[in-house]
Protein backbone atom coordinates (compact mmCIF):
# COMPACT_ATOMS: atom_id res chain seq x y z
CA UNK A 1 0.00 0.00 0.00
CA UNK A 2 1.67 3.07 -1.06
CA UNK A 3 1.31 6.85 1.38
CA UNK A 4 -2.26 8.49 1.70
CA UNK A 5 -3.96 5.16 1.95
CA UNK A 6 -3.64 4.53 -2.33
CA UNK A 7 -3.37 0.84 -3.76
CA UNK A 8 0.21 0.29 -4.77
CA UNK A 9 1.14 -0.73 -8.20
CA UNK A 10 -0.83 2.03 -9.78
CA UNK A 11 -4.51 0.71 -9.30
CA UNK A 12 -7.49 2.86 -8.28
CA UNK A 13 -10.52 2.96 -6.47
CA UNK A 14 -13.26 2.70 -8.86
CA UNK A 15 -16.63 4.03 -7.48
CA UNK A 16 -19.61 1.13 -7.74
CA UNK A 17 -21.91 1.69 -11.23
CA UNK A 18 -25.34 3.03 -10.11
CA UNK A 19 -28.13 1.71 -11.61
CA UNK A 20 -29.66 3.56 -14.53
CA UNK A 21 -32.59 6.06 -13.17
CA UNK A 22 -35.89 3.94 -14.76
CA UNK A 23 -37.38 6.07 -17.19
CA UNK A 24 -40.75 8.23 -16.30
CA UNK A 25 -43.86 6.45 -17.07
CA UNK A 26 -46.06 8.25 -19.93
CA UNK A 27 -48.50 10.60 -19.03
CA UNK A 28 -51.72 9.77 -21.09
CA UNK A 29 -54.36 12.27 -20.86
CA UNK A 30 -57.31 10.94 -19.36
CA UNK A 31 -60.36 10.69 -21.67
CA UNK A 32 -63.97 9.85 -19.65
CA UNK A 33 -65.72 6.60 -20.91
CA UNK A 34 -68.78 6.86 -23.27
CA UNK A 35 -71.80 7.80 -22.20
CA UNK A 36 -73.48 4.15 -21.62
CA UNK A 37 -77.02 4.80 -23.08
CA UNK A 38 -74.99 5.74 -26.23
CA UNK A 39 -73.77 2.10 -26.05
CA UNK A 40 -77.27 0.90 -26.10
CA UNK A 41 -78.56 3.06 -28.49
CA UNK A 42 -75.52 2.51 -30.87
CA UNK A 43 -76.33 -1.38 -30.30
CA UNK A 44 -80.28 -0.97 -30.64
CA UNK A 45 -79.74 0.22 -33.73
CA UNK A 46 -77.67 -2.36 -35.34
CA UNK A 47 -80.54 -4.76 -33.85
CA UNK A 48 -83.54 -2.66 -35.56
CA UNK A 49 -81.14 -3.22 -38.90
CA UNK A 50 -80.93 -6.74 -38.37
CA UNK A 51 -85.07 -6.71 -38.28
CA UNK A 52 -84.74 -5.24 -42.07
CA UNK A 53 -83.37 -7.86 -43.82
CA UNK A 54 -83.23 -11.84 -43.70
CA UNK A 55 -79.97 -11.89 -46.04
CA UNK A 56 -77.32 -13.79 -44.20
CA UNK A 57 -74.60 -12.26 -45.79
CA UNK A 58 -75.62 -9.02 -44.46
CA UNK A 59 -76.92 -10.42 -40.57
CA UNK A 60 -73.19 -11.77 -40.33
CA UNK A 61 -71.50 -8.85 -41.83
CA UNK A 62 -73.84 -7.18 -38.65
CA UNK A 63 -72.87 -9.77 -36.28
CA UNK A 64 -69.14 -9.22 -37.02
CA UNK A 65 -69.29 -5.02 -36.57
CA UNK A 66 -71.11 -5.98 -33.48
CA UNK A 67 -68.44 -8.51 -32.37
CA UNK A 68 -65.29 -6.29 -33.58
CA UNK A 69 -66.42 -3.05 -31.17
CA UNK A 70 -66.74 -5.36 -28.24
CA UNK A 71 -63.61 -7.20 -28.73
CA UNK A 72 -61.31 -3.71 -29.13
CA UNK A 73 -63.81 -1.85 -26.66
CA UNK A 74 -65.17 -4.17 -24.04
CA UNK A 75 -63.76 -2.92 -20.66
CA UNK A 76 -62.29 -5.45 -18.26
CA UNK A 77 -64.82 -5.93 -15.80
CA UNK A 78 -67.24 -8.67 -14.54
CA UNK A 79 -70.54 -7.40 -16.04
CA UNK A 80 -68.82 -7.71 -19.50
CA UNK A 81 -68.24 -11.05 -19.89
CA UNK A 82 -72.09 -11.62 -20.96
CA UNK A 83 -71.13 -11.28 -24.34
CA UNK A 84 -70.44 -14.77 -24.65
CA UNK A 85 -73.72 -16.25 -22.96
CA UNK A 86 -75.23 -14.10 -25.27
CA UNK A 87 -73.50 -15.48 -28.52
CA UNK A 88 -74.64 -19.26 -27.16
CA UNK A 89 -78.13 -18.19 -26.76
CA UNK A 90 -78.10 -16.74 -30.53
CA UNK A 91 -76.99 -20.42 -31.69
CA UNK A 92 -79.18 -22.25 -29.27
CA UNK A 93 -81.88 -20.23 -31.00
CA UNK A 94 -80.68 -21.22 -34.57
CA UNK A 95 -80.29 -24.95 -33.13
CA UNK A 96 -84.15 -25.35 -31.81
CA UNK A 97 -85.33 -23.48 -35.02
CA UNK A 98 -83.86 -26.08 -37.32
CA UNK A 99 -84.97 -28.27 -35.07
CA UNK A 100 -88.74 -27.23 -34.92
CA UNK A 101 -88.57 -27.06 -38.32
CA UNK A 102 -87.51 -30.48 -39.13
CA UNK A 103 -89.71 -32.28 -36.28
CA UNK A 104 -92.93 -29.91 -37.00
CA UNK A 105 -92.40 -29.49 -41.24
CA UNK A 106 -92.01 -26.08 -42.73
CA UNK A 107 -94.87 -23.98 -44.46
CA UNK A 108 -92.43 -23.48 -47.86
CA UNK A 109 -92.86 -25.87 -50.79
CA UNK A 110 -89.55 -27.74 -52.05
CA UNK A 111 -88.10 -29.86 -54.20
CA UNK A 112 -84.84 -30.99 -52.60
CA UNK A 113 -85.79 -33.79 -50.00
CA UNK A 114 -83.00 -33.99 -47.33
CA UNK A 115 -84.20 -36.77 -45.77
CA UNK A 116 -87.89 -38.12 -44.77
CA UNK A 117 -89.23 -39.05 -41.24
CA UNK A 118 -91.66 -41.14 -40.29
CA UNK A 119 -94.86 -39.17 -39.80
CA UNK A 120 -97.34 -40.06 -36.62
CA UNK A 121 -100.82 -40.11 -37.58
CA UNK A 122 -102.40 -36.86 -35.32
CA UNK A 123 -106.65 -36.58 -34.45
CA UNK A 124 -108.85 -34.39 -36.49
CA UNK A 125 -108.43 -31.70 -34.43
CA UNK A 126 -105.08 -31.01 -34.82
CA UNK A 127 -105.15 -30.49 -38.76
CA UNK A 128 -102.71 -27.99 -39.57
CA UNK A 129 -100.28 -29.87 -37.77
CA UNK A 130 -97.41 -33.05 -38.51
CA UNK A 131 -95.41 -34.45 -37.15
CA UNK A 132 -92.28 -35.94 -38.99
CA UNK A 133 -92.58 -36.56 -42.88
CA UNK A 134 -90.22 -34.87 -45.45
CA UNK A 135 -87.65 -32.47 -44.79
CA UNK A 136 -86.65 -30.42 -48.02
CA UNK A 137 -83.84 -28.07 -48.35
CA UNK A 138 -85.72 -24.96 -48.77
CA UNK A 139 -87.72 -25.36 -45.55
CA UNK A 140 -84.45 -25.11 -43.56
CA UNK A 141 -82.73 -22.46 -45.64
CA UNK A 142 -86.03 -20.59 -44.84
CA UNK A 143 -85.98 -21.45 -41.24
CA UNK A 144 -82.09 -20.46 -40.56
CA UNK A 145 -82.86 -17.08 -42.84
CA UNK A 146 -85.33 -15.94 -39.94
CA UNK A 147 -83.76 -17.25 -37.09
CA UNK A 148 -80.63 -15.58 -37.58
CA UNK A 149 -82.98 -12.22 -37.51
CA UNK A 150 -83.48 -13.06 -34.04
CA UNK A 151 -79.90 -14.06 -33.49
CA UNK A 152 -78.24 -11.24 -34.47
CA UNK A 153 -80.56 -8.89 -32.70
CA UNK A 154 -79.93 -11.22 -29.39
CA UNK A 155 -76.46 -10.45 -30.13
CA UNK A 156 -76.51 -6.96 -30.16
CA UNK A 157 -78.09 -6.73 -26.94
CA UNK A 158 -75.23 -8.94 -25.35
CA UNK A 159 -72.81 -6.36 -27.65
CA UNK A 160 -74.96 -3.45 -25.44
CA UNK A 161 -74.46 -5.41 -21.86
CA UNK A 162 -71.06 -5.67 -22.69
CA UNK A 163 -69.80 -2.36 -23.24
CA UNK A 164 -72.63 -0.48 -21.07
CA UNK A 165 -71.63 -0.20 -17.41
CA UNK A 166 -75.05 -0.94 -15.43
CA UNK A 167 -73.89 1.29 -12.23
CA UNK A 168 -73.11 3.99 -14.55
CA UNK A 169 -76.12 3.68 -17.07
CA UNK A 170 -78.42 3.99 -14.23
CA UNK A 171 -77.01 7.55 -12.97
CA UNK A 172 -78.28 8.42 -16.43
CA UNK A 173 -82.07 7.34 -16.03
CA UNK A 174 -84.44 9.98 -15.66
CA UNK A 175 -85.45 10.34 -11.81
CA UNK A 176 -89.24 8.45 -12.59
CA UNK A 177 -87.38 5.58 -13.50
CA UNK A 178 -84.87 5.43 -10.85
CA UNK A 179 -86.38 2.65 -8.70
CA UNK A 180 -87.46 -0.04 -11.55
CA UNK A 181 -83.58 0.72 -12.95
CA UNK A 182 -82.16 -0.09 -9.66
CA UNK A 183 -84.00 -3.29 -9.33
CA UNK A 184 -82.86 -4.13 -13.35
CA UNK A 185 -79.31 -3.18 -12.25
CA UNK A 186 -78.91 -5.57 -9.52
CA UNK A 187 -80.54 -8.41 -11.29
CA UNK A 188 -78.29 -7.68 -14.18
CA UNK A 189 -75.05 -7.70 -11.84
CA UNK A 190 -76.12 -10.81 -9.88
CA UNK A 191 -75.07 -13.55 -12.37
CA UNK A 192 -71.44 -11.93 -13.32
CA UNK A 193 -70.65 -11.65 -9.54
CA UNK A 194 -71.89 -15.22 -8.81
CA UNK A 195 -69.97 -16.43 -11.57
CA UNK A 196 -66.63 -14.32 -10.45
CA UNK A 197 -67.15 -16.05 -6.77
CA UNK A 198 -67.63 -19.61 -8.57
CA UNK A 199 -64.80 -19.05 -10.19
CA UNK A 200 -62.52 -17.96 -7.13
CA UNK A 201 -63.66 -20.44 -4.82
CA UNK A 202 -63.04 -23.40 -7.71
CA UNK A 203 -59.44 -22.00 -7.95
CA UNK A 204 -58.68 -21.83 -4.31
CA UNK A 205 -60.22 -25.29 -3.85
CA UNK A 206 -57.89 -26.40 -6.61
CA UNK A 207 -54.91 -24.79 -5.19
CA UNK A 208 -55.87 -26.65 -2.09
CA UNK A 209 -55.57 -29.92 -3.81
CA UNK A 210 -59.53 -30.22 -2.74
CA UNK A 211 -62.14 -31.68 -5.74
CA UNK A 212 -64.24 -28.56 -7.19
CA UNK A 213 -65.97 -30.96 -10.05
CA UNK A 214 -68.91 -33.62 -9.71
CA UNK A 215 -71.58 -32.98 -6.98
CA UNK A 216 -69.65 -33.27 -3.97
CA UNK A 217 -67.71 -30.20 -5.55
CA UNK A 218 -70.55 -28.26 -6.67
CA UNK A 219 -72.18 -28.43 -2.97
CA UNK A 220 -68.68 -27.37 -1.23
CA UNK A 221 -68.73 -24.64 -3.86
CA UNK A 222 -72.25 -23.86 -3.80
CA UNK A 223 -73.04 -22.94 -0.60
CA UNK A 224 -70.03 -20.23 -0.04
CA UNK A 225 -71.58 -18.64 -2.95
CA UNK A 226 -74.74 -18.63 -1.56
CA UNK A 227 -73.86 -17.21 1.50
CA UNK A 228 -71.74 -14.45 0.18
CA UNK A 229 -74.56 -13.28 -2.42
CA UNK A 230 -76.61 -12.74 1.14
CA UNK A 231 -74.13 -10.59 2.29
CA UNK A 232 -73.93 -8.75 -0.56
CA UNK A 233 -77.94 -8.59 -0.43
CA UNK A 234 -77.96 -7.52 3.14
CA UNK A 235 -74.86 -4.89 2.65
CA UNK A 236 -76.89 -3.30 -0.48
CA UNK A 237 -79.98 -3.21 1.26
CA UNK A 238 -78.45 -1.86 4.26
CA UNK A 239 -76.60 1.20 1.19
CA UNK A 240 -79.88 1.61 0.14
CA UNK A 241 -81.67 2.48 3.68
CA UNK A 242 -78.84 4.64 4.70
CA UNK A 243 -79.13 6.64 1.36
CA UNK A 244 -82.67 7.28 1.53
CA UNK A 245 -83.97 5.38 -0.96
CA UNK A 246 -87.65 5.56 -2.20
CA UNK A 247 -88.10 8.59 -0.47
CA UNK A 248 -90.30 10.50 -2.96
CA UNK A 249 -91.60 14.25 -2.96
CA UNK A 250 -94.97 15.63 -2.28
CA UNK A 251 -96.78 16.76 -6.08
CA UNK A 252 -100.55 17.70 -6.85
CA UNK A 253 -102.64 15.46 -8.24
CA UNK A 254 -102.97 17.25 -11.75
CA UNK A 255 -99.73 16.31 -12.18
CA UNK A 256 -99.71 13.21 -11.05
CA UNK A 257 -102.39 12.17 -13.30
CA UNK A 258 -100.33 13.87 -16.15
CA UNK A 259 -97.89 11.95 -15.86
CA UNK A 260 -99.49 8.91 -15.58
CA UNK A 261 -101.50 9.59 -18.69
CA UNK A 262 -98.61 11.03 -21.10
CA UNK A 263 -96.46 8.16 -20.08
CA UNK A 264 -99.15 6.05 -20.50
CA UNK A 265 -99.83 7.18 -23.74
CA UNK A 266 -95.94 7.70 -25.14
CA UNK A 267 -95.28 3.73 -24.57
CA UNK A 268 -98.54 3.15 -26.47
CA UNK A 269 -97.73 5.31 -29.17
CA UNK A 270 -94.22 3.72 -29.13
CA UNK A 271 -95.44 0.33 -29.43
CA UNK A 272 -98.00 1.07 -32.12
CA UNK A 273 -95.49 3.20 -34.29
CA UNK A 274 -92.40 -0.08 -33.82
CA UNK A 275 -95.05 -1.98 -34.94
CA UNK A 276 -96.15 -0.12 -38.11
CA UNK A 277 -92.59 0.38 -38.62
CA UNK A 278 -91.87 -3.36 -38.61
CA UNK A 279 -94.46 -4.02 -41.40
CA UNK A 280 -94.74 -3.09 -44.89
CA UNK A 281 -98.28 -1.77 -44.60
CA UNK A 282 -97.74 0.67 -41.48
CA UNK A 283 -94.91 2.51 -42.59
CA UNK A 284 -96.66 5.84 -43.72
CA UNK A 285 -98.16 5.90 -39.84
CA UNK A 286 -95.15 4.61 -38.13
CA UNK A 287 -92.49 7.27 -38.10
CA UNK A 288 -95.11 9.85 -36.91
CA UNK A 289 -96.16 7.62 -34.16
CA UNK A 290 -93.54 6.48 -33.03
CA UNK A 291 -92.03 10.44 -32.94
CA UNK A 292 -94.79 11.62 -31.04
CA UNK A 293 -95.12 8.34 -28.81
CA UNK A 294 -91.17 8.83 -27.78
CA UNK A 295 -92.65 13.05 -27.30
CA UNK A 296 -95.29 12.24 -25.23
CA UNK A 297 -93.26 9.69 -22.91
CA UNK A 298 -90.17 11.83 -22.23
CA UNK A 299 -92.30 14.61 -20.98
CA UNK A 300 -94.30 11.87 -18.68
CA UNK A 301 -90.76 10.85 -17.12
CA UNK A 302 -89.68 14.47 -16.61
CA UNK A 303 -92.69 15.11 -14.87
CA UNK A 304 -92.43 11.89 -12.77
CA UNK A 305 -88.52 12.67 -11.96
CA UNK A 306 -90.01 15.38 -9.92
CA UNK A 307 -91.37 12.96 -7.57
CA UNK A 308 -87.79 11.64 -7.15
CA UNK A 309 -85.39 13.71 -4.34
CA UNK A 310 -82.15 12.44 -5.10
CA UNK A 311 -78.59 13.44 -6.20
CA UNK A 312 -75.88 12.64 -8.73
CA UNK A 313 -72.54 12.72 -8.19
CA UNK A 314 -70.37 13.26 -11.10
CA UNK A 315 -73.19 12.59 -13.80
CA UNK A 316 -72.05 11.39 -17.32
CA UNK A 317 -71.57 14.21 -20.08
CA UNK A 318 -73.28 13.13 -23.38
CA UNK A 319 -70.16 14.56 -25.80
CA UNK A 320 -69.60 14.66 -29.33
CA UNK A 321 -68.25 11.21 -29.45
CA UNK A 322 -71.70 9.63 -27.56
CA UNK A 323 -73.22 11.87 -30.54
CA UNK A 324 -70.89 9.67 -32.94
CA UNK A 325 -71.57 6.13 -31.77
CA UNK A 326 -75.47 7.10 -31.63
CA UNK A 327 -75.26 8.44 -35.49
CA UNK A 328 -73.62 5.68 -36.72
CA UNK A 329 -75.94 2.82 -35.63
CA UNK A 330 -78.55 5.61 -36.48
CA UNK A 331 -76.83 5.63 -39.73
CA UNK A 332 -76.90 1.75 -40.33
CA UNK A 333 -80.84 1.39 -39.53
CA UNK A 334 -82.02 4.40 -41.81
CA UNK A 335 -80.13 3.17 -44.55
CA UNK A 336 -81.49 -0.84 -44.19
CA UNK A 337 -84.78 0.77 -43.94
CA UNK A 338 -84.20 2.60 -47.37
CA UNK A 339 -82.29 -0.41 -49.04
CA UNK A 340 -85.70 -2.37 -47.96
CA UNK A 341 -88.31 -0.26 -49.61
CA UNK A 342 -85.97 -0.08 -52.52
CA UNK A 343 -84.26 -3.28 -53.27
CA UNK A 344 -86.50 -5.99 -51.28
CA UNK A 345 -85.12 -8.50 -53.14
CA UNK A 346 -81.34 -8.15 -52.41
CA UNK A 347 -82.14 -7.60 -48.49
CA UNK A 348 -84.72 -10.79 -49.14
CA UNK A 349 -83.51 -13.64 -51.10
CA UNK A 350 -85.86 -15.94 -51.77
CA UNK A 351 -85.88 -19.86 -50.91
CA UNK A 352 -87.76 -21.33 -53.91
CA UNK A 353 -86.09 -21.47 -56.20
CA UNK A 354 -82.77 -22.66 -53.83
CA UNK A 355 -80.08 -20.18 -54.95
CA UNK A 356 -77.37 -18.53 -52.83
CA UNK A 357 -78.03 -15.42 -51.63
CA UNK A 358 -76.15 -12.54 -53.17
CA UNK A 359 -73.66 -9.39 -50.92
CA UNK A 360 -75.33 -6.17 -52.00
CA UNK A 361 -73.11 -3.91 -52.13
CA UNK A 362 -74.03 -0.08 -50.75
CA UNK A 363 -76.08 -2.11 -47.76
CA UNK A 364 -72.82 -3.97 -46.72
CA UNK A 365 -71.01 -0.60 -46.93
CA UNK A 366 -73.61 1.01 -45.05
CA UNK A 367 -73.31 -2.12 -42.16
CA UNK A 368 -69.80 -1.11 -41.92
CA UNK A 369 -70.66 2.41 -40.31
CA UNK A 370 -71.34 0.72 -37.39
CA UNK A 371 -67.65 -0.25 -36.80
CA UNK A 372 -67.13 3.74 -36.11
CA UNK A 373 -67.34 3.51 -32.25
CA UNK A 374 -63.93 1.00 -32.56
CA UNK A 375 -62.29 3.99 -33.69
CA UNK A 376 -63.62 7.14 -31.78
CA UNK A 377 -64.17 5.78 -28.16
CA UNK A 378 -61.25 5.58 -25.55
CA UNK A 379 -59.67 2.04 -25.34
CA UNK A 380 -60.34 0.07 -22.17
CA UNK A 381 -57.71 0.53 -19.79
CA UNK A 382 -54.80 -2.47 -19.60
CA UNK A 383 -55.81 -4.85 -16.61
CA UNK A 384 -52.20 -4.04 -14.26
CA UNK A 385 -49.65 -7.10 -14.46
CA UNK A 386 -48.24 -7.56 -11.12
CA UNK A 387 -44.17 -7.95 -11.37
CA UNK A 388 -42.51 -11.25 -10.18
CA UNK A 389 -40.82 -10.08 -6.36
Amino acid sequence: MGTGGTPSGGDTLSAPASAPAPAPAPRHRYRPPLHPGAWWLWALALGTAATRTTNPLLLALLIAVSAYVVITRRPHAPWSRSYGAFVKLALAVLVIRLLFTTILGSPIPGTHTLVTLPEVPLPDWAQGIRLGGRVTAEGLTFALYDAMKLATLLICVGAANALANPSRLLKSLPGALYEMGVAVVVALTFAPNLIADVQRLRAARRLRGRPDRGVRGLLQVGLPVLEGALERSVALAAAMDARGYGRTAQVPAPVRRATAALTLGGLLGVCAGTYGLLTAAGGTYGIPVLLAGVAAALTGLWLGGRRTVRTRYRPDRWDARAWLVTASGAAVAALLFLAAARDPAALHPGVVPLVAPSLPLWPAAAVLLGLLPAFVTPAPHPVPVKEPS
